[in-house]
């Protein structure tokens, strides 16, 4: 069994696969690390092997405490990828980039594949049918806009997202939710139109915590798939067996 956790912006996600196949994940914060690494192995002893990826700092002690239980890899630009790396500054290419061009390369290896990450940034990256990660794009997530308005002005609230009844708002919040949600949908299907211009039998895979906001808003045809981003980190931790 192989054990991923993947330490994010806002929360900690622990998956485990049995022989490829997700069986379990959940997600907490980062201070409950140390107990929630003894209760999966506890409830699954059988893992061997895990690999950790992290977008901000990683602190030693949790690499540590991981390696008293299995073998352990941790994830980063110079970890081996199975496809070709074409980004111009592969050492400053996050690695919650790295797993989704991987789930996006082994998921679909002949086809152009667009991956949008609706997370604390919205990413946007693309591996071509030739199995090249050529980039993609960096905007600012939900929950950030929502920030920034409340930030950088003097009267607007802050604001939890919420889903729209309409894009006309017809109030201060009602307005700064259409802003920020139908603002986020049409960009994000501009975007995957323009890319649908220039490859051919494009496949889209719209991923990330904030997903649920816009599956059913885009006009294009896309594959809901929360869990692309741990299946490509369970494809890498298998790519980089030692």
């Amino acid at each position: 069994m192989n054990l991923v956790i993947d330490i994010g912006n806002t929360l900690v996600k622990y998956a485990v696969f049995d022989n490829g196949t997700l069986i379990y994940d959940e997600s907490s914060e980062s201070g409950l690390f140390l107990s929630k690494v003894k209760g999966l192995f506890g409830k699954f002893p059988e893992i061997n092997r895990s690999l950790i990826s992290s977008v901000g700092r990683l602190e030693g002690k949790e690499r540590d405490i991981l390696a008293l239980f299995c073998k352990v890899h941790v994830l980063s630009n110079t970890s081996k990828v199975p496809f070709k790396n074409s980004y111009a500054t592969p050492q400053t290419l996050g690695v919650d980039r790295l797993a989704l061009a991987t789930a996006a390369f082994y998921q679909n290896p002949r086809g152009n594949t667009l991956v949008v990450d609706a997370g604390t940034c919205i990413t946007y990256d693309m591996v071509n049918n030739s199995g090249e990660y050529i980039g993609g794009a960096i905007s600012p997530g939900v929950q950030m806009r929502y920030r920034a308005m409340h930030q950088q002005t003097a009267g607007l609230p802050l604001l939890q997202p919420e889903d729209i009844l309409d894009f006309v708002g017809n109030s201060t919040q009602a307005c700064m939710h259409s802003g920020v949600i139908n603002g986020v949908a049409q960009e994000v299907d501009g975007v995957i139109g323009q890319y649908r211009s220039r490859f051919q039998d494009l496949t889209v895979i719209l991923t990330g915590g904030d997903a649920h906001f816009f599956a059913k808003r885009l006009k294009n045809t896309i594959f809901a798939n929360p869990k692309f981003l741990l299946e490509g980190l369970n494809y890498l931790l298998e790519y980089n067996k030692s």
